[in-house]
């Protein structure tokens, strides 16, 4: 069964810093996606970044790129999602999601982290 446990989240000011990790289990995600998604209060959920498991392609969203990082380490099992210079829009649960490759829908979800940026 697979797994995602995501993990770092809290309270920053703006243009502070935080790590949050998605640490996965359940089965080898070498032809996956991984990915970050966020919601804030009373809007949908975003895309904010992926991964691919295997090559290390990453792909960002505008509003995050040349600010926030994802990485993975392959031995841990476990994605990253180094995020600087927050803002106050950042605030928003996020959440680590994965999909094969071939697949257009992300299939798991994490339960989400919190990350509050305060003005």
């Amino acid at each position: 069964q697979v797994q995602l446990v995501e993990s770092g989240g809290g309270l920053v000011q703006a243009g502070g810093s935080l790590r949050l990790s998605c640490a996965a289990s359940g089965r080898t995600f070498s032809n996956y996606f991984l990915g970050w998604f966020r919601q804030a209060p009373g809007k949908e959920r975003e895309f904010v970044a992926s991964i691919t498991w295997s090559g290390g392609s990453t792909n960002y969203a505008t509003y995050v790129k040349g600010r926030f990082t994802i990485s993975r380490d392959n031995a841990k099992n476990t994605v990253y999602l180094q995020m600087n210079s927050l803002k106050p829009e950042d605030t928003a649960i996020y959440y680590c999601a994965a999909r094969a490759i071939i697949q257009l829908r992300y299939d798991y979800w994490g339960q989400g982290t919190q990350v509050t940026v305060s003005s």
